[in-house]
């Protein structure tokens, strides 16, 4: 960090509402920061805490109504912007601050080249010609790392992967070398070591130009790489704010202990489980590969057996979820077989294969999108019993429906509310009611818990832990976040490039990993204790 102390952005009592139909929401409730040159702030907090609102108000772009501004400053460079006219105010927005959003591909235009989206800021803001403007797009390209600039600068938003999105957006908002840049989520739901990747380069960048930086995320892990200083909220309330040494190793407010406490990695005791009696596999997969253009998955085998939690870890590409659809029968094999039982999956007709989706369920990623919004949540968990009618008699729907319930921690009076009227933790045990409906014998969980809060988290990987050992069951639980297959998982097998490259117990591979790609994703893993220490 820069010796340079310059207050560069001042918050003081900002209190913003939202005025709806029925009510009025405080979502940020008189908070107070500084942010100085060669600084980075975490703004940590779950959803629903006031982080990204607390954003928008500084980049101008809170919608106004239904939000609206009750008090507050906020002066960057002591000049209170808030008292600023808008047009003033765009003035300064790219200029002076500028923002990197969470979902780079919903903030990058689909039809422009990326080359030209960057150097619009030159001829809009700079009134640059536009083959110096595209000189510039090109070598800002090149240093957030994009290999090829001159020739990738042509390509379309679609053409990168997500990390490279990210980094596109990243030289977006170092186009007009503003001072303060806001990084809202910026890795969220990226591999863990592209989201490595991108916290060394904001880092980097951020000692390079002397600038301001204000991270906001909800993943303590992020915050320990890259923060100097961190403030926590809650319900629109700094709970606890400070050095990051003082607030993670000695946090003061039972939010922040909480937080903590909640951390993948830190979870104990979850793998005191029925031991595994392995005669026969309940399910093997043997030597299966599947082929598009490109292969998919190649010569993968394992075996899950009976209450086993079986994680599976790769990145984006290593052939995760691929396998999952094999197991499913949604994607036909190139090669190799899947034994149920003993018996060769592709070989089922179409009553074997009903009853063997019976006892293979699937709990998907984002619990919204795989909920029917139109159906209250006793219609969403019956609907199983609906269309394997002999299973359950209609007259027992209602009982049934409150008992998993109670089982997912969520109350029988929730079985006539609708998706929209939970939260993302909320819907996701929805959902895992909606997975134990029919008895199964095996889960599939398909980054089932990475798009949820840190606490919100901890309790799905507790939850699915009790139920594994309450009902039998056996997952195969994907995920990129090791730390979360480290609390959770018996074996854990590791793939790269469609192959399995590592497998084994969780403690033995974590512990003492032989692959170097096995070790470079321990070392990328954002483990508090690793990075503070």
């Amino acid at each position: 960090m820069s010796s340079n102390e310059t207050l560069l952005l001042k918050v003081s009592n900002l209190a913003v509402s939202f005025d709806t139909v029925e009510e009025t929401i405080d979502a940020v409730k008189g908070i107070n920061f500084n942010l100085k040159k060669g600084q980075t702030l975490a703004i940590i907090g779950e959803s629903g805490s006031g982080k990204s609102v607390t954003a928008s108000v500084i980049m101008g772009i809170l919608s106004c109504p239904p939000g609206r501004i009750k008090s507050g400053e906020i002066f960057l460079n002591n000049k209170d912007i808030l008292k600023l006219s808008e047009t003033q105010r765009r003035t300064l927005m790219g200029s002076k601050i500028a923002i990197i959003f969470q979902d780079s591909l919903s903030h990058l235009n689909p039809v422009f080249s990326v080359g030209s989206q960057i150097a619009e800021c030159f001829q809009v803001h700079k009134n640059f010609s536009k083959d110096e403007s595209w000189d510039k797009a090109v070598k800002l390209l090149d240093r957030v790392k994009i290999p090829n600039p001159s020739k990738r600068a042509k390509d379309f938003p679609h053409q990168f992967s997500g990390g490279q999105r990210q980094r596109v957006m990243i030289a977006m908002a170092l186009a007009l070398e503003p001072d303060i840049i806001i990084a809202d989520e910026p890795t969220t739901a990226l591999d863990v070591t592209i989201q490595s990747k991108i916290l060394e380069l904001l880092a980097e960048l951020r000692d390079e130009r002397n600038m301001g930086l204000i991270l906001i995320t909800h993943d303590l892990g992020e915050a320990a790489k890259v923060a100097d200083n961190v403030i926590v909220l809650k319900n629109g309330e700094i709970v606890e704010s400070g050095s990051l040494r003082d607030v993670f190793i000695n946090p003061k407010d039972t939010y922040t202990k909480q937080l903590m406490n909640s951390i993948p990695g830190k979870l104990t005791n979850l793998n005191t489980k029925i031991k595994n009696k392995k005669n026969h596999p309940i399910l093997e997969v043997k030597n299966i590969s599947k082929v598009y253009d490109t292969v998919a998955c190649d010569d993968v085998s394992f075996n899950l057996f009976n209450n086993e939690i079986l994680g599976v870890v790769g990145e984006s590409g290593s052939g995760k979820t691929t396998i999952s659809n094999l197991i499913l029968r949604l994607i036909e094999p190139s090669s190799g077989t899947i034994l149920y039982h003993g018996q060769n999956i592709f070989d089922f007709n179409k009553k074997d294969l009903f009853n063997f989706r019976r006892k293979v369920q699937v709990v998907f990623q984002d619990p919204y999108a795989s909920l029917n919004p139109t159906m209250n949540v006793h219609d969403i968990i019956s609907e199983p019993w609906v269309i394997h009618s002999d299973f359950l008699q209609k007259k027992f729907y209602v009982e049934r429906v409150s008992e998993l319930l109670t089982s997912v921690g969520l109350k029988p009076d929730d079985a006539q509310k609708y998706p929209h009227q939970f939260s993302g933790g909320q819907r996701q045990r929805i959902a895992i009611a909606r997975a134990l409906a029919l008895n199964p014998e095996i889960i599939i969980c398909d980054e089932a818990v990475s798009s949820l809060d840190v606490s919100i988290q901890a309790q799905i990987i507790k939850l699915l832990s009790n139920l594994r050992n309450k009902f039998s069951l056996s997952y195969l639980f994907i995920a990129h976040d090791l730390q979360v297959v480290r609390d959770l998982a018996d074996r854990v097998i590791v793939m790269k490039s469609g192959r399995i490259v590592e497998q084994g117990n969780v403690n033995t591979v974590f512990v003492n990993p032989n692959e170097e790609y096995t070790k470079d994703l321990l070392n990328a893993s954002l483990s508090i204790d690793k990075i503070i220490s």
